[in-house]
């Protein structure tokens, strides 16, 4: 700064001695014309601004009134500019505040780089009110449910359960101010119909199947999804909702039980004392009377039975979870198609088209020679490769399933790099993709006609029976595609859903051990060998057909299968059938081990 300062002097004595400029000479300051013009405050600027800083001081100095040259000036830091800066007459300088240097462009500082979001908090809904009175009485009632009802097996009380469940959804919907579209009620109303399988039949794989085929649905209901990655992800969400569920239902009954308008305090008590009286007048009464014993011993579940209160207890606490789930994502869904892949970058049409056009004629040459054997049959099957027909289906029919579903998948990937920048593409994209549909349904139709063959020759089971409505259900979702070919794909995720909703419940409600038993007998009749220790492994749904065996093979066969007495809320239709059928001809006692390990031969009595 002194450097500045020196030279604002030498400009003044250069001005005194060229005299008094005759024109634009400033007014004095107020004070007096002696008065030392006060230099302007300078201003501490970033760093690129400190040689600046000086040009503005000396600017400052040059604006001083000229005429009075006696005058001294105090500089910046408040010496007088006539003393010089090494004089010992001069006070200390006062310290200097730290100036970033003139080259930089400010004191930088670092800024770390912010966490990425978490992926969910894009899809995620505010989270909602705390749950309604109506809401946690649903809950409530849905975990009594669990633990009454459940640990006896899957029957009718899977259909019971699912009505509580749809009223804790519909009741913290409304009081979220949302209501449900057709569609959400459409999908609800096809899960409740998925629960009829476990209703009609006794088999643990069709229920099973049923059941998470129901709880698809009603997650597809609950979030509204409408693309891919919502179909696919909804059931995942009730899954991930559960611990916020509960907090979220712990603070609904905190301010239920605070007191006010809606305090659920006097209700809790209600409802205490109706249990203690029912429980203890109850209990006189069937001690009083055998007749009434039984009838609440038909109607209410045996807590102290064989499932054990350790393990009805969490069945009830897994109730109230599932229960605040379904509410909360009714409540504020997830909105999980916003997390769908956007459209693949579009290729060109000879790098797209070249190998599904390859594909395509790979196809073709093996449609071509499966057709001989498809329209001919037996004869060129043998004449061709020696095998018989059970070994030629069991070549191959495992590799076409496999090759249905790559080509599902080869289809996915092709319409996602699909070129779409005018309608030749959009024509070539049909006749490409079309045709490989078209020809993977003869694939579809090779494959279940040689487990046809295979069944023929050895009858149903449960794994041919189960694959082959698998391909059948591949050879839909190809039909599908085709139509979504024709009339664009915004419906293809839900329909491709519902038609496997309804292959469920076709499958289940087709009682699949029912079909093996005749299958089976009637190949027996016809001179086939008869697998009756396979037989005697099916459910209750095998015991009307197996009924019609001759003795010792009716036993045999009937012996093994377990029709338990369960309660009415835990037995199927299948299971009361069977129940009258065993109860109206029983078992007789034969020896079977031979007879079950072995084949049964037509001649065999």
């Amino acid at each position: 700064m002194s450097n500045g300062v020196e030279g604002n002097e030498e400009r003044r004595r250069a001005a005194d001695a060229a005299g008094p400029e005759p024109q634009g000479v400033p007014e004095p300051r107020p004070g007096g014309p002696d008065a030392a013009a006060e230099p302007e405050p300078a201003t501490l600027v970033k760093a690129g601004t400190a040689d600046r800083t000086e040009a503005g001081a000396g600017a400052k100095a040059d604006e001083a009134p000229t005429g009075h040259a006696d005058a001294a000036a105090p500089d910046a830091s408040g010496t007088p500019a006539d003393v010089p800066p090494d004089s010992p007459d001069a006070p200390d300088a006062p310290e200097t505040p730290d100036v970033p240097d003139a080259e930089s462009d400010g004191i930088r500082y670092e800024r770390l780089p912010d966490a990425p979001p978490p992926i969910l908090d894009g899809v995620r809904a505010k989270p909602p009110a705390p749950p309604g009175l109506a809401t946690l009485v649903a809950a409530a009632v849905t975990a009594v449910l669990s633990g009454l009802l459940l640990g006896d097996g899957l029957a009718v009380n899977a259909l019971i359960l699912a009505l509580p469940l749809a009223a804790a959804a519909w009741f913290a919907a409304r009081q979220a101010g949302r209501r449900p579209r057709r569609s959400s009620l459409c999908w609800g109303a096809g899960g409740l119909a998925l629960l009829a399988v476990p209703v009609w039949s006794d088999a643990e794989w069709p229920t099973l199947l049923a059941v998470l085929a129901a709880a698809g649905l009603g997650a597809l209901a609950l979030h509204g999804s409408r693309k891919w990655s919502g179909v696919l992800l909804a059931p995942l969400g009730l899954v991930l909702v559960v611990r916020r569920a509960l907090v979220w239902g712990w603070r609904g009954v905190r301010e239920r039980t605070a007191g006010g308008g809606k305090d659920v305090g006097p209700m809790l008590r209600s409802v205490l004392v109706a249990v203690v009286l029912l429980v203890v007048f109850g209990g006189l009464f069937a001690a009083a009377d055998q007749a009434f014993a039984d009838l609440l011993g038909s109607l209410v579940p045996d807590v102290d039975g064989g499932s054990g209160v350790p393990w009805r207890l969490f069945l009830a606490v897994l109730g109230t979870a599932t229960a605040l789930a379904v509410a909360h994502t009714a409540a504020a869904p997830t909105r999980w198609d916003g997390l769908g892949p956007g459209p693949g970058r579009a290729r060109g049409r000879v790098e797209w088209a070249l190998p599904l056009v390859l594909l395509d004629l790979l196809f073709a040459a093996f449609v071509a020679v499966q057709a001989a054997v498809l329209l001919r049959g037996e004869d060129v099957v043998r004449s061709s490769n020696g095998l018989t027909y059970s070994e030629y289906a069991r070549e191959g029919f495992w590799q076409l399933l496999f090759a249905t579903v790559l080509t599902l998948a080869v289809i996915s990937v092709a319409v996602r790099f699909a070129p779409r920048s005018g309608p030749r593409d959009q024509l070539l994209v049909r006749a490409v993709l079309g045709t490989l549909c078209l020809l993977t349904l003869v694939v579809v139709a090779s494959a279940v006609r040689r487990m046809d063959l295979y069944m023929g020759e050895y009858g149903l089971t449960r794994l041919r029976l189960s694959v082959v409505a698998m391909e059948l259900w591949l050879g839909v979702v190809v039909l599908l595609i085709l139509a979504a070919g024709v009339f664009g794909a915004r419906l293809l995720p839900r329909a491709v859903l519902a038609s496997a909703a309804v292959a469920v419940l076709a499958f289940g409600l087709a009682s699949p051990d029912k079909l093996i038993a005749e299958s089976n007998l009637d190949a027996h009749r016809d001179g086939r060998t008869l697998d009756l220790a396979y037989l005697s492994g099916l459910s209750a749904d095998a015991v009307p057909a197996l009924d019609r065996l001759d003795e010792p093979l009716r036993s045999c066969a009937l012996r093994s299968i377990a029709v338990p007495g369960a309660p009415w809320y835990a037995s199927s239709l299948s299971q009361a059938r069977a129940h009258e059928i065993l109860t109206a001809r029983p078992v007789r006692n034969h020896p079977c081990r031979d007879i079950l390990t072995d084949d049964i031969h037509p001649s065999v009595r």
